[in-house]
């Protein structure tokens, strides 16, 4: 693994964690660090750190809040 690719994985928790989950990556990694791209596109996918999950998790706060305004009227 590359010393980018170390750095990169310590100064985000998110691929730590998801990397000690998933111990296969250790090995995708060394064996070709141009695969990083990939496994941050998966563990954005995993931990719905994506703008879209974002935007949807906002809305259903929107909806829970819309509804115990209703409900309380």
């Amino acid at each position: 693994m590359t010393l980018e690719t170390q750095f990169a994985i310590k100064n985000n928790p998110y691929l730590g964690r998801y990397l000690r989950e998933n111990s296969n990556w250790y090995k995708i990694l060394n064996r070709n660090p141009n695969m990083f791209r990939i496994f941050e596109e998966e563990v954005k996918t995993n931990y719905k750190l994506r703008p879209t999950d974002r935007l949807s998790k906002a809305l259903e706060t929107l909806e829970m809040v819309e509804s115990i305004i209703s409900t309380l009227k």
